[in-house]
Order: C-alpha cells, then structure tokens, then sequence
C-alpha cells in the first residue's frame, strides 16, 4: 500500500489494524523486554478505534505491566515494560539521569558523506500542524543525535546508519534526519516525496537497549535484529 504523507492524511486518523505478534526478548519478575512491531501503538490512542496497543496486548498475560516509555506507531523494535511499581520508578529514574543508552537503525534517503557525526539542533511542538515537530532555535529543547554509517548503497541512493540519540525528544531521529539532509526512508511527517515513496514502511528500528536492571543494578543489554 503506498505512503501517504501525514498532512494528507484524513481526520481523525484511525490506525489500520496490526495482526503481527509483539515478540518477548527477555523476561523476569521485575521487567519485559519485548519486540514491538511497525503499525501497532505503544499506549492506547484518544479514539476508541485506537485502542489496541503494546501495552494492552501485553497486560493480557501480565496485569502489572505498565507503560515507561513509548515508540512511534510506525517504528518497531525493542522497549522495556516494568511489571512492578518499584521497576517502573527505577527506569523512570535512569530515563532522567539519561542512564539508559538506546541504539537504532534506519535508512535514509541518499549518500551520507560523513562515517559519523552528531546533529545537535532544538526541537519544538508545531503546535498548527500537530503532532508534527519543529526546529526552533528560540524555542527549541535541546537535542542531540549521534550517528554512525553502516553501509552506503550507491544503486539505491541511500545510506543505513546506527542512530544513538542523547535526548529522547518527540520525532527526534526523524526530524533530524530531515536536518541532516537525509530524511528516513518511508517517513510520512517528514520525508520529501521520494524518500517517502521508497519504503513501504518507516525504515527505523530500535535495535539495542542498555541499561541497569531496575531492581537488581545489574547491567542488563537487549537487541532486536532490523526486519529490513
């Protein structure tokens, strides 16, 4: 089914159902780590026909699990969900002391000159064309996206790179993609049309999590293999 860009989109947006099974990496008492899939949410949406989601599918087999923190509809890969109140607060705790490291893949339009680099550019609510982002130099919350080439497709155009973002601002890794020149591939907010024409699906992926366990402190790593 071909991309259709956000703004083209119609309202209220109802999100097509998602029949793929969410995967469990890792499992104790304490914490889930598990493998979301594009298309599914990863909390319940305002509209009653948005209701299905990560965090629901999971409560049926884990009444504790609560959500910590959240994908994009379009991005797959892995996420951490605590199945106790003291998990929870600890993860919290690390998100804030930005503790927890996260890894992930994309693929982006075009040939990426540079092996590496960080995009550090401040990111705002666009409040007139919500839930899009903005750059806003006056505005803006600090962001910052390290990033590292993996490989450079010169028959395709395009270039697949690790993303490690500092921050963990709405739409960061797509929005400063775009900055960079180098929209994600199959990105509807935010990619030109070709781009968004090049991938049936939003080529981003949260591939690896690092962190400590939240009851134990033991380092605790996950990874979650790009489906493309």
């Amino acid at each position: 089914m071909p991309q259709v860009p956000f703004d083209q989109q119609p309202r209220p947006y109802i999100v097509p159902p998602c029949y793929r099974e969410i995967k469990i990496l890792y499992q104790d008492d304490d914490l889930l780590l598990i493998d979301k899939p594009d298309l599914l949410l990863s909390v319940p949406g305002r509209l009653a026909g948005n209701k299905d989601c990560m965090i629901s599918r999971i409560q049926e087999n884990f009444p504790t699990a609560t959500a910590v923190h959240r994908l994009d509809l379009d991005t797959s890969g892995i996420m951490m969900v605590p199945l106790s109140h003291a998990a929870h607060a600890e993860i919290t705790r690390q998100f804030q002391r930005r503790a927890i490291s996260k890894t992930y893949t994309a693929v982006l339009w075009g040939i990426v000159a540079e092996d590496h680099g960080k995009i550090e550019l401040p990111i705002v609510c666009d409040w007139e064309r919500r839930p899009l982002q903005k750059i806003c130099h006056e505005t803006g919350k600090w962001s910052l996206t390290e990033f590292k080439v993996l490989e450079r497709d010169y028959d395709n155009n395009c270039t697949r790179v690790l993303f490690h973002p500092i921050t963990g601002r709405s739409h960061q890794l797509r929005i400063h993609s775009r900055e960079l020149g180098h929209p994600i591939l199959g990105c509807d907010m935010y990619a030109h049309t070709e781009a968004l024409a090049a991938a049936e699906r939003l080529l981003l992926h949260a591939t690896e999590l690092v962190l400590n366990h939240p009851i134990t402190g033991k380092p605790l790593k996950g990874y979650s293999a790009p489906p493309f």
